[in-house]
């Protein structure tokens, strides 16, 4: 499955809102897509309760994945975005 490491831009890192706004827009997509820290299992990105099991601060690395590029690319970005702003 095609990947991208990103680092987590919001401020708070992947807390409720960011959490949220990512998880919305895997699920509008509707494809799978997952998200990762360093040595933990991927976690569906689709649930917001689910990214926010991460523990990912600002400045975490994070490894999304998903077999649509198009997809891949925009959950890639939001995680790299402030969210807060």
């Amino acid at each position: 499955m095609p990947s991208k490491t990103v680092t987590v831009g919001s401020a708070v890192g992947l807390h409720a809102r960011p959490a949220a706004l990512i998880a919305e827009a895997v699920a509008d997509s509707g494809v799978t897509v997952t998200l990762a820290v360093a040595d933990t299992e991927p976690v569906d990105a689709g649930s917001a309760l689910m990214i926010m099991t991460l523990g990912a601060t600002q400045g975490t690395e994070v490894t999304v994945e998903s077999d649509d590029e198009a997809v891949l690319t925009t959950i890639a970005d939001l995680v790299a975005s402030d969210l807060d702003a």
